[in-house]
């Protein structure tokens, strides 16, 4: 095996028993994905409050640059189709 030092950094989600979504809880070595799933449920789920985990190798998740949120997410305010504000609802729907 491997020395420590080279193996890659896996991120970790969890979902909870009362949750729905996976939420980021940390991050983990391991040599392969099979192992560092066995890690992050020795590491995470010590009190048994997950039922599901994920592993991600970290090299292989694409994020958006938070630097370049303004074209990356403004763009979606000028398209009035997403906003259905000038629709006008009966009085019998009005508690949508």
């Amino acid at each position: 095996m491997s020395e420590r030092k080279d193996w890659p950094l896996w991120e970790v989600f969890l979902r909870s028993k009362q949750g729905l979504d996976h939420k980021h809880c940390g991050s983990l070595h391991a040599p392969d994905g099979q192992l560092a799933l066995q890690m992050a449920r020795d590491v995470y789920t010590r009190r048994q409050e997950g039922v599901s985990i994920w592993v991600v190798r970290a090299d292989q998740i694409i994020a958006s640059d938070p630097a370049e949120k303004s074209a990356f997410f403004d763009p979606m305010q000028d398209k009035i189709y997403r906003h259905p504000t000038f629709y006008e609802l009966p009085d019998e729907v009005n508690h949508l």
